[in-house]
């Protein structure tokens, strides 16, 4: 009997992405991505000119001016104020601006005079603008950014200009004698004439206290008693009140009137590493501040992310690794989670195996110190993403969803997409990489970036309402 003989091939995974792998190439095939996803990877979780665990500051740069004008300039401009209103960025939407003047066509420069007033919230952003504008030497300024810049211009106050007249190389009165903004009315118009002449009013800001020469500690005391400090400088400035011998009671008085919806577990934890003295009273603020927002309702299970490349920082000025925000983040979302399950992983980049942990249900920087020694534990390798949430589901009922706080540089050594099998599933993404694992269908939602804004997202896709109040930075 004679016949063909045939051999059954595995058909290839549409999804995965045959130019690119993960892991600095080592690792499994990249998720097949558009343009748009990948711009909105390197914007939303970005530090510009900062080098990642796989790629350099620079490259990264150069992947966001090669895909601007691959996207509508629409998509752009609405990603730039999505970057800098919703994530808190401040580089990143200024440099998506900068590379939409430099297209010649397409439509990218007529909106970039209104696209600059939305996004510049600070009056140094006008003087960063010009820095990038001019990074590669110095040239003229299109119409739009003039446009852009001079109404911009036009809603700061003498406050605010005067806090941010700074002796830069491109200063803000700089700024106003090239865009020739038109003056609101006859205030506005003294007032710049402040700043061309160079004599504004210095304004009463904890910087201006402290930098004075007066008493550290008498400046300290008065910042705390009138209110001066807000809650990011007021933790930012902890050490300093140490070094400074501010009693404690005082110190005690600050943390029981600044409002503790301002600032952020990722805020906390830096600030406990550098006053551990308070640690149980910044955790406390923190907790307190979380205590009224609405849960995600359900079982939620909570996978971290412990590899090699999460003991990246996030910021060559940073003391914060990827891991840091990671443990923060499972802070934040433990409390805003009415029931979770936590799950460390990582793994054996030689056997290509996971090594995955069933954390204790801890509370604030209980969890986060767990998180951390986890990462000691469990091999230092790469992550292998399938091989995890196939090791949880056999222990694990099907939850309301899964949230995964990684920096997706999948390692596993089978080119398998992952299976999560909650009702919805998420990707909290805190790397710069262009590449990762958000395989289309797969996961509910993959979202780039580390801010507060990851749970009102959860929950906005989940049709809740569960907002937290945004840091003010």
């Amino acid at each position: 009997m004679g016949g063909r003989m045939k051999t059954n091939t595995k058909p290839i995974d549409s999804r995965l992405d045959a130019t690119a792998r993960l892991a600095g190439g080592f690792g499994m095939k990249a998720a097949k991505q558009t343009p748009e996803q990948l711009l909105r990877r390197v914007i939303l979780a970005n530090l510009l000119w900062e080098d990642v665990a796989y790629s350099t500051g620079p490259a990264i740069v150069d992947q966001i001016k090669t895909l601007v004008p691959q996207i509508p300039p629409e998509t752009v401009a609405g990603l730039a104020i999505e970057a800098r209103l919703e994530q808190k960025l401040r580089h990143a939407p200024l440099l998506l601006v900068r590379e939409m003047a430099r297209q010649p066509e397409g439509g990218y420069r007529e909106l970039v005079g209104d696209l600059l007033p939305q996004i510049i919230q600070r009056p140094d952003e006008l003087t960063e603008f010009l820095a990038l504008y001019w990074r590669d030497g110095r040239c003229p300024l299109a119409k739009q950014v003039k446009k852009g810049l001079a109404q911009a211009f036009r809603r700061f106050d003498a406050y605010q200009l005067a806090k941010w007249n700074r002796p830069e190389q491109i200063k803000l009165r700089d700024v106003m004698f090239l865009v020739r903004p038109k003056p609101q009315d006859d205030a506005q118009a003294a007032l710049w004439k402040q700043l061309a002449e160079n004599v504004l009013p210095t304004p009463d800001t904890w910087e201006v206290a402290l930098s004075a020469g007066q008493d550290k500690r008498a400046t300290f005391e008065r910042l705390i008693q009138e209110r001066k400090l807000g809650a990011l400088a007021f933790l930012r400035n902890l050490r300093g009140m140490i070094e400074a011998k501010v009693a404690d009671d005082v110190i005690l008085h600050g943390f029981q009137t600044i409002n503790p919806q301002w600032i952020l577990p990722v805020n906390g934890l830096a600030a406990a590493r550098h006053a551990p003295r308070f640690t149980g009273e910044i955790e406390a603020l923190l907790l307190r501040g979380l205590a009224k927002t609405p849960k995600l309702p359900g079982r939620t299970i909570l996978i971290v992310d412990v590899s090699g490349s999460m003991g990246s920082r996030i910021s060559g000025k940073s003391e914060m690794t990827r891991l840091d925000v990671a443990g923060a983040l499972a802070f934040l979302a433990r409390e805003l989670c009415e029931r979770v399950v936590i799950y460390a992983t990582a793994g054996n980049d030689g056997t290509r195996i996971h090594q995955t942990e069933l954390l204790p249900n801890l509370r604030g920087f209980g969890l986060a110190n767990a998180v951390t020694a986890a990462a000691k534990r469990l091999g230092g390798g790469g992550i292998f993403t399938r091989q995890c949430l196939e090791f949880i589901h056999k222990r694990e009922a099907a939850p309301e969803r899964i949230i995964v706080f990684s920096d997706s540089q999948d390692c596993d050594a089978k080119n398998r997409t992952p299976s999560p099998f909650g009702q919805c599933n998420y990707l909290i993404d805190v790397s710069a990489h262009q590449r990762g694992v958000a395989y289309e269908g797969l996961w509910t939602a993959e979202i780039s970036g580390w801010s507060e804004r990851v749970v009102s997202f959860i929950a906005a896709s989940e049709g809740l309402a569960v907002e937290v109040e945004e840091a003010n930075a």
